[in-house]
């Protein structure tokens, strides 16, 4: 977005000039906010929201907000909350704040804000183990989404914390490790300089020694995109295609009004790589139906990404009747007449679970943490290596 572009000039000529709220901030907030999630190097904010009556082993979906916005302005426009009431997921808003970046954005260009156990990832992740433990949330269904420079760095978590995830969605984002500078910055947001397959190939496995199983992944973007633009969106396809062994051509494609979708499967026939794009939209989360609310960088193109997103990742109903459920697709290539569900994933988990975990130990409200369940949360993280 204009702004994200701005926050990068504005850092480089070390202008600390603050950008004015979301203007979605105004609106109803309906989260609550975490606190004592671990020693949090990032300096990052925590916001979360849990429906009425979540069953324990529910899934969690992190959140990750573009400049200028805050988490409660982005639930509020992206409908994920109201989504969470009706599917029954938690959810993670991580926030930026004013200190760490004077327009909000994530630093998914700062070196130190990009590696596995430092800066803002790190604190992400406390976070993220917080949550699983206080909640007693599913381990094995975690996925993470976030819009632009949160689009980013959702491929900044995807990359160094990939046993983490179960899933991820970048909505107008970067391919992980594009940029490390502020020039290369803007070259990455441009299209330009693009690395090879096999570079891209080499930075997501540097990232972290997971062997795999690999998070599945779903791109969204505009084509009308004139601030990050639309070959981004096929450098962080081919990154993930990478480490899934998947080739350049997809196993079907389909064109479903002003959004083509190709879809990549596993030998399995399981989807692990979708790449959506949007005919004629800018630049922003695509909105539709009866989710969410319109609003800057929050476009109604007819399609709700949030609830294909959470489709595609196998924690939403789908939806009954609206613009999309009238859609015929035309098919252009289909290898796989039908594609089978999901497999239960399994990946190896290195430490043990702890007995908070296992026993469901949940927080009513951030000021009712009893001083048992802070000490849960820090042992858990500290066995986990996430806090000394």
């Amino acid at each position: 977005m204009r702004t994200m572009s701005d926050t990068i000039a504005r850092l480089a000529a070390f202008r600390g000039r603050q950008i004015g709220p979301f203007p979605g901030s105004t609106s109803p907030d309906r989260l609550s906010t975490l606190s004592d999630f671990g020693s949090n190097p990032g300096g990052l904010k925590s916001r979360f929201y849990l429906p009425a009556n979540l069953a324990k082993g529910a899934p969690l979906v992190v959140v990750l907000h573009g400049c200028t916005q805050s988490a409660a302005g982005y639930d509020y426009h992206a409908g994920w909350s109201q989504l969470a009431d009706h599917a029954g997921f938690a959810l993670l808003y991580p926030e930026q704040h004013h200190g760490n970046n004077p327009n909000l954005c994530f630093n998914w260009f700062r070196p130190g804000d990009t590696r596995r156990d430092a800066g803002e990832p790190l604190s992400i992740r406390q976070m993220i183990e917080a949550m699983v433990v206080a909640h007693g949330l599913d381990r094995d269904r975690i996925f993470v989404t976030g819009l632009s420079a949160g689009g980013a760095m959702a491929s900044v978590m995807l990359a160094t914390y990939p046993e983490v995830f179960a899933g991820g969605a970048v909505i107008a984002g970067l391919a992980y490790g594009c940029a490390t500078s502020v020039p290369e910055a803007f070259d990455c947001m441009r299209g330009q300089g693009a690395a090879s397959d096999e570079e891209l190939w080499a930075l997501l496995r540097n990232a972290s020694r997971h062997p795999g199983p690999w998070p599945r992944v779903t791109i969204w973007q505009g084509s009308a995109d004139h601030t990050v633009a639309p070959s981004n969106a096929e450098d962080i396809a081919a990154q993930w295609r990478s480490v899934h062994q998947l080739g350049e051509m997809p196993t079907r494609s389909e064109v479903l009004g002003a959004r083509t979708k190709r879809i990549w499967c596993n030998e399995a026939g399981e989807a692990v790589i979708e790449l959506n794009a949007v005919a004629a939209m800018g630049h922003g989360t695509p909105l539709g139906g009866d989710l969410g609310s319109a609003g800057p960088y929050m476009l109604d193109v007819g399609i709700s990404s949030t609830r294909e997103i959470a489709q595609f990742w196998g924690i939403s109903e789908a939806r009954e009747g609206g613009a999309l459920a009238s859609a015929v697709p035309a098919v252009v290539q289909d290898n796989r007449a039908a594609l089978p569900p999901l497999a239960a994933r399994t990946p190896e988990m290195s430490k043990a679970e702890p007995e908070a975990y296992a026993s469901g130990a949940r927080w009513k409200s951030p000021a009712s943490h009893a001083s048992s369940v802070k000490k849960i949360i820090e042992d858990a993280l500290r066995a986990a290596g996430l806090m000394r």
